[in-house]
């Protein structure tokens, strides 16, 4: 992907700016006047304690001079002026040390730590804080937006405000146009006000996203705490990526920076009034939170900002999708792990027409067969595992490639009392496993990485069948 940089040029915040700065908001924002700079990253934990599996990154830090370049999201390498350094960090600790840290503080950090590898999602609505944060650390930054191709034209004449406003370009990820002409074809312009947002969701910003972060270390967002009371109450300042996959593929690879997490929304608007920042033209119309056109509404007096999005649906779960991993899971012991020996009541994944779901007997019939009519690719999981659900969208994509290729595509439930039947007969060790049943073959073969997206598994497939 293309990307934004700022145009200022230079490497940080001198002292006698940031003197200056914080006076002048002692005055208009008192709120805000407690501002800190890092030359160099905040201390870290030296031992390592990961709540998820496949936690350990390698983050980059960028040496003082810095070039105002536009890069890809695709570069592997950032030139001389970056170096790596192998490092180990304790996110959750690192989390714990910003509860009360400044945005401009962790922006800089994250910044600092990823240099061109990091990126700003924008979606168009207060996420302009976001960027106003960057360009104050002075160092450069990268932007990127998801382009649904329905948004309001509010939103787009906002786009083009922003980048003249600071002199960047943002660069646009579109859904894929065979996808959202089979989906529209298929089911309509409307189809989410009758079936759920979900679909139309995955197709137009999911997938998109995807493809933008597999050319990332880590991604900034501008998730409040008071946004979504029922998703995303708890959700940290840094955090490793449940869901989403980076540069390097696999759980893990990628990092997610949340630094307005702890500040509310009356907090985002005074700063955003003391720096005289654009904005929307769609908030003085009563929208706070801003989506797609046809999926979004003003709100009334009393009403929670997410009210105004998909106010056809269940209120107490407002996501699209990009943010999965903030759904709360049953039987959490606070941390994000989970007991995987009890069988929480959530909601059923890997929902798709392209995919059997098999049940103990059919299972067991599938794996005793010698002359199978067709190969099958089975998926074992738990719908409450964050890194069954992260590898959902991948899976289910997979399947819609796989329709009518002479591969059968299903999943298995393999926790609860299923979990000692899935350990002996299935190879199961953790969730998700994923197995190849040949067509000649009474064993099957198991999936040997831990990349789950579309491509790595297709390529798995086709050595196989």
């Amino acid at each position: 992907m293309a990307l934004a940089v700022s145009s200022s040029s230079s490497s940080a915040i001198s002292a006698s700016n940031l003197q200056h700065f914080a006076a002048s908001f002692e005055v208009k924002a008192p709120r805000i006047v407690s501002v800190q700079l890092l030359n160099r990253p905040r201390g870290l934990s030296s031992g390592v304690d990961y709540s998820r599996k496949g936690c350990s990154v390698k983050p980059i830090n960028v040496k003082s001079k810095r070039n105002d370049l536009i890069v890809s999201f695709s570069a592997n390498t950032l030139g001389a002026e970056v170096e790596e350094k192998a490092e180990t960090v304790d996110y959750d600790g690192l989390a714990k040390d910003f509860e009360n840290a400044s945005p401009l503080e962790i922006m800089d950090t994250a910044l600092e730590r990823f240099g061109n590898d990091i990126a700003i999602a924008f979606s168009g609505a207060e996420d302009v804080a976001l960027i106003e944060y960057a360009r104050l650390t002075g160092r450069p930054f990268r932007v990127f937006s998801l382009d649904t191709g329905r948004l309001n034209s509010e939103t787009y004449k906002f786009f083009d405000t922003v980048e003249k406003h600071y002199g960047i370009h943002i660069e646009y990820m579109f859904p894929d146009a065979v996808e959202v002409q089979g989906l529209v074809r298929n089911k309509g312009l409307f189809s989410f006000y009758e079936d759920g947002h979900q679909e139309c969701c995955r197709v137009r910003k999911v997938r998109p996203l995807r493809r933008a972060l597999k050319g990332l270390r880590a991604w900034i967002t501008g998730q409040r705490k008071d946004q979504s009371p029922g998703t995303r109450s708890e959700i940290p300042i840094v955090e490793v990526d449940p869901i989403f996959e980076g540069l390097d593929g696999g759980i893990g690879s990628l990092i997610k920076w949340n630094p307005v997490a702890n500040f509310d929304s009356k907090y985002i608007w005074n700063f955003l009034r003391t720096m005289n920042v654009p904005v929307n033209s769609l908030h003085s119309q009563g929208y706070v939170s801003i989506g797609c056109d046809p999926c979004t509404r003003p709100i009334l007096p009393g009403q929670h900002e997410r009210e105004g999005r998909w106010w056809w649906e269940d209120s107490k779960a407002k996501e699209c999708g990009l943010h999965k991993g903030n759904l709360k899971h049953l039987n959490g012991n606070g941390n994000g792990a989970l007991h995987v020996n009890a069988t929480p009541q959530v909601n059923d994944i890997f929902v798709s027409e392209n995919l059997v779901n098999l049940n103990r007997i059919g299972i067991e019939n599938l794996a005793r067969l010698e002359n199978r009519k067709e190969p099958w690719l089975v998926v074992v999981y738990a719908p409450w595992c964050q890194f069954c659900q992260a590898m959902e969208g991948s899976y289910v994509e997979l399947a819609e490639k796989l329709a009518g290729n002479g591969v059968k595509v299903g999943k298995f439930r393999g926790d609860g009392e299923q979990k000692e039947f899935a350990k002996q007969e299935l190879q199961l060790g953790s969730f998700p496993t994923v197995l190849f049943f040949p067509k000649h073959s009474s064993k099957a073969v198991k999936y040997p990485s831990e990349k789950r997206d579309v491509d790595s598994l297709m390529a798995f497939v086709n050595a196989l069948r």
